[in-house]
């Protein structure tokens, strides 16, 4: 087997499951969990009637590179909310099976083994699918603190340039898990900058871009930076887009990845021999859900809804602010993360997940500790709930 295998951690909901464990709640209220990032809201009904119509198209093997219908609605959908002149259908989308399986993919194709050195870089805490990408690609990850100070974006100016040198991927996500913070334009030029300056590739994950509060304050994305420094080719860039958070279908598994056209190429080569193939009946689903705005700003409005109302009862309770996107709060414990999650569920039978588990230690710190990730997935009513029984429970210790 891989030695690489001995040096992945385990993933943060195993070490929840272990905190857990042998704990009998207290309480006969029903259980709310807040610590899984799975959309809850009904998935659009006109998406799942195409899934259900087309299902004989399983009968079909589907390409690796995807029906041209799909990558056309993506580059359509792409264009107009990133506000770019153009994205080659062609050449520089594919569809994925879910983000997920994209980037850790992405990572095995992009890094060079030859290089004694190879670094990548990712924000810290993260989506560990990043961290076990690196290791298993024969990279080391380097950790960069999302810290309070620096609006929970990481000190990209304290990198020095050795690192930079050996740096082969950089991955960002934006709007952040667990934190909700969002790039600016311009500092995703300055990293486009030094992209050019040291040969990387900049890999951004924006699953959650279309969940934020502003109407009038879409996140912006690196593809949209790329075309206002009038670089249409998008060199060293691409981004992962997803419908499960977008369009609450997270069980379709439908994404794609898009960007500077030979990386997607290169891409390709090695999705030909990795037999992941999105389904057509899948695919022609997903057409449907990237042709609709509707039913995705409903789905905003569901979460301002309950973001209002849980800030509201959480204020002066918990040091917590309201993100600029993305479905999680990020609030600060008044005891020890793993403490406080631990008896919340014993007290309340409310699950949250310790920020800790989602970090690592990097300069001295682990940059989760003291807070918890809180994803408000569940109905109104239910996270209404679960804040008053957070705020019950913190009042007691």
């Amino acid at each position: 087997m891989n030695p690489d295998l001995n040096l992945l951690q385990p993933y943060p909901f195993e070490k929840l499951n272990q905190l857990k464990a042998g704990i009998t709640p207290k309480t006969n209220a029903a259980h709310i969990a807040l610590s899984i990032g799975e959309p809850k809201h009904s998935p659009p009904a006109f998406v799942l009637e195409k899934l259900a119509a087309e299902l004989g198209r399983v009968s079909n093997y589907a390409a690796t590179k995807g029906l041209t219908e799909l990558r056309e609605s993506i580059s359509s959908w792409a264009c107009q909310r990133f506000q770019l002149k153009a994205l080659d259908a062609q050449t520089a989308i594919l569809p994925v099976n879910g983000t997920r399986e994209a980037i850790f993919a992405f990572t095995q194709a992009c890094i060079d083994r030859s290089a004694s050195s190879a670094k990548v870089l990712m924000p810290n805490p993260f989506y560990q699918i990043y961290e076990g990408a690196a290791k298993l690609a024969g990279a080391e990850p380097v950790f960069l603190n999302c810290l309070e100070q620096n609006a929970f974006i990481p000190d990209f100016d304290s990198i020095d340039e050795k690192t930079w040198r050996d740096c082969q991927l950089l991955f960002l996500c934006s709007p952040g898990n667990p934190t909700g913070a969002v790039l600016s334009s311009d500092t995703l030029k300055k990293l486009i900058a030094l992209a050019d300056k040291y040969d990387f590739i900049i890999a951004s994950d924006e699953c959650y871009s279309e969940l934020y509060f502003d109407e009038n304050k879409a996140p912006t994305g690196l593809l949209q930076a790329c075309a206002e420094l009038g670089r249409d080719d998008y060199q060293r860039c691409v981004v992962f887009h997803s419908l499960s958070k977008r369009s609450n279908l997270p069980g379709l598994r439908s994404g794609f990845i898009a960007g500077d056209s030979e990386l997607i190429q290169q891409f390709l080569l090695y999705r030909t021999y990795h037999g992941c193939a999105m389904p057509v009946h899948t695919q022609l689903a997903s057409i449907a859900a990237w042709n609709d705005e509707k039913h995705v700003l409903a789905n905003r409005e569901l979460y301002r809804q309950k973001f209002a109302a849980v800030c509201q009862t959480l204020n002066g309770v918990l040091e917590v602010k309201q993100p600029p996107a993305s479905f999680y709060l990020w609030p600060k414990t008044p005891i020890d993360e793993q403490e406080f999650a631990r008896r919340l569920y014993q007290e309340q039978n409310v699950t949250v997940l310790p920020g800790s588990y989602l970090a690592r230690q990097a300069d001295g710190l682990n940059p989760g500790c003291g807070y918890v990730r809180m994803a408000l997935v569940a109905t109104l009513e239910e996270c209404i709930d679960a804040a008053e029984r957070i705020c019950q429970f913190t009042r007691s210790l």
